[in-house]
This record gives structure tokens, C-alpha cells and sequence, in this order.
């Protein structure tokens, strides 16, 4: 039998009942979870070398524990040098037990080794629960080896919740142990 994550249990044991007390819920199955964590890196050197795109995905599988997908050009963009179906960075989407043990990391390891961390801005969410975290760099990860890093690259974490209002998603992920900043 596999271990159950940690936050996952968290969940249950105690983000439930109090979000049952605070937005006042008839029913289990009404309180807001975590669908699902996409994970980006977009990438404009992508179009120059193959490498980096490969390098970027290494280090996005290393930190999730699940190999990205490629994202490719929707459309032609001249300015930019950019064909339509051009790679133009990678993705994965995280779900369950590596949702879980992923946030559980994020929380609690890497988001403390940023520079200069005092928390995260509560505002990026997008009216309707869901929440995008910009990173800087991935060497916060302490899966990522200083010495293998070819380039430090940024990416985009969005978590999607199935609550309804920004103020219920905040006050779920503040229950998970999401470090906001506090005014």
C-alpha cells in the first residue's frame, strides 16, 4: 500500500473542518481542493537551440518527477521570428499523490531558499480560485544540481482549485501552508 502525502492528509484532517466552519458548507464534497499544478518554462531560445529546450526539460523532470510535455507556437509571429508549431518552451501537469508531494516541496523547501523571501504577493489569482506563482530561477529546487545548470530559467506554477471565489482559494492554499505575505 503507498503512503499517503502529507498534505494530502493535511487536507483532510484539517483544512476540511475549517473550511467547513469559515464559508459555512453543508457538505464534504462542497469545500474547494487542488485539481490540479501546471508547471511551465517558456522558452524564446528555444527557437536558436534544441539543446536548451532539451536542458529545460531535464530540469522540469527532475523537480516534478514527470516528464513535460513540449509546447509549441499556436500562431506565426514575424517580429519575433516565430512559425506556428515552432517549440517554444515545456509543461507538465501534475495531479494527485505528485501534486501533492510537489506543493509539499514548493511550500515548505523552495519558496523559503528564494532570495529575500518574505512571502507571496496573495493578488495573482484569476477570479475564479486558481493561482499563478512566477519563479525566477530553478536552482531553488534542491533536486537541481548548481553545477549542471546550463542557463538559470524561470517558470510559471499555476494551481487550479475548484473554488469559486479568489477569497476561498486564498484562504484553501493559506491552509495548506502557502507562505502569503502578510500586510
Amino acid at each position: 500500500m503507498s503512503r499517503m502525502p502529507r498534505l494530502r492528509g493535511r487536507y483532510l484532517t484539517e483544512v476540511i473542518p475549517a473550511m467547513q466552519r469559515e464559508f459555512g458548507y453543508k457538505n464534504v464534497m462542497q469545500v474547494p481542493h487542488v485539481v490540479k499544478v501546471v508547471v511551465n518554462v517558456g522558452m524564446g531560445e528555444a527557437l536558436e537551440s534544441a539543446k536548451a529546450l532539451d536542458a529545460a526539460a531535464k530540469d522540469i523532470a527532475t523537480i516534478t518527477g514527470q516528464r513535460p510535455v513540449i509546447t509549441r507556437a499556436k500562431k506565426s509571429i514575424a517580429v519575433f521570428k516565430l512559425r506556428a508549431g515552432n517549440p517554444i518552451g515545456v509543461k507538465v501537469t501534475l495531479r494527485g499523490k505528485r501534486m501533492y508531494d510537489f506543493l509539499d516541496r514548493l511550500f515548505n523547501v523552495a519558496l523559503p531558499r528564494m532570495r529575500d523571501f518574505r512571502g507571496i504577493s496573495p493578488d495573482s489569482f484569476d477570479g475564479r480560485g486558481s493561482f499563478t506563482l512566477g519563479l525566477r530561477e530553478q536552482l531553488i529546487w534542491t533536486e537541481i544540481d548548481y553545477d549542471t545548470v546550463d542557463k538559470v530559467r524561470g517558470m510559471e506554477i499555476t494551481i487550479v482549485t475548484t473554488a469559486r471565489t479568489d477569497d476561498e482559494g486564498r484562504h484553501l492554499l493559506q491552509l495548506l501552508g502557502m507562505p502569503f505575505k502578510t500586510n
